[in-house]
């Protein structure tokens, strides 16, 4: 698992979350899920006249082209097969394909790999809450009892280097920071070394946001890969991009091409509580196969919440 599960976590609690992830996502609900029932709703039956409605509200629902032709093959060939005698039959066949695509294999991923420090980057273009991000998971590690050590690597943005002071100093976390317009892989050179030296269990690398169209940017990320291959053994262990979810299937091409520049082995999927495109994720893991990591269904620390396929696909179909 990509983080400790509390022994505190009771049934009670994990209702609750699931109760607000289930309002967090209502338009997205709304978006995906409501149009299918009222295309089910709709007809006594299954036919082909049904089954292309049902495609094309799939496709108008934010979940792509790869992603809807899947979940449609699925769909005619259990009616082929005389599987789907019902319109709720035919909900259970939807229910399950995306269920399927977001259950991505591990990539590899941190746990149990031995090293210390596990170093982390996090990436993503402008605007996503990447910084803040990296506050809520210093926050929840140290909570988990590991020692962070939060990499101030994003030079650029004065607001960016106080607001992980703030939370470095919320969370207990020790902050390596530069320079305004420093060198982002000097800074992180300069923050792995006193990780070793104080030996911490994980580094925390915010990077400056950058449009994925930038190839100049995206080869600075590059080079710092590179800088943390060498300092530390398999690093960087997790390459973690912050997509925002208003973005819709703009999200897609950003996680295209920051996969292509950097490897990223994982997603943080923010700001779901505030639209109604929350179907991207579908289109990122159906055609990358790249597991969700976290969800971000709101400002407070505790609205970041470790992702879990089942219980994201039952707030939509519950």
């Amino acid at each position: 698992m990509f983080f400790k599960k509390s022994s505190r976590e009771t049934p009670e609690k994990k209702a609750g979350l699931f109760e607000r992830m289930k309002k967090a996502l209502g338009a997205t609900k709304e978006s995906l899920v409501g149009r299918i029932e009222a295309v089910l709703g709709s007809v006594p039956a299954i036919d082909e006249g049904a089954l292309e409605e049902l495609e094309g509200t799939l496709l108008g629902a934010d979940l792509g082209v790869r992603v809807t032709d899947r979940v449609m093959g699925a769909v005619r060939a259990a009616h082929k097969k005389g599987e789907i005698p019902s319109p709720d039959a035919a909900r259970g066949v939807i229910r399950n394909q995306l269920l399927e695509i977001l259950e991505v294999p591990e990539l590899g991923g941190v746990e149990g790999s031995g090293t210390r420090p596990e170093v982390w980057m996090v990436v993503g273009v402008n605007g996503t809450g990447k910084t803040t991000t990296v506050g809520k998971l210093a926050s929840r590690l140290t909570g988990e009892g590991r020692r962070i050590l939060i990499c101030a690597a994003d030079t650029f943005r004065p607001a960016a280097i106080e607001q992980l002071a703030v939370w470095a100093e919320r969370s207990g976390s020790e902050l390596i920071r530069s320079r305004i317009g420093g060198d982002p892989s000097a800074v992180l050179h300069d923050a792995l070394s006193a990780a070793e030296a104080r030996a911490t269990d994980l580094v925390l690398v915010d990077t400056a946001g950058r449009l994925h169209t930038k190839s100049n940017l995206m080869m600075e990320l590059d080079k710092m890969r590179r800088v943390a291959g060498r300092k530390v053994p398999g690093a960087p262990h997790e390459v973690l991009l912050v997509v925002d979810a208003t973005t819709g299937q703009n999200g897609l091409v950003q996680a295209r091409e920051f996969t292509r520049a950097t490897g990223v082995t994982g997603l943080i999927v923010t700001k779901l509580d505030g639209t109604a495109k929350g179907g991207i994720l579908f289109g990122i893991c159906e055609e990358l196969g790249i597991p969700v990591r976290f969800i971000g269904i709101g400002e407070a620390l505790e609205d970041l919440l470790e992702f879990s396929p089942e219980s994201f696909v039952d707030s939509l179909f519950r």
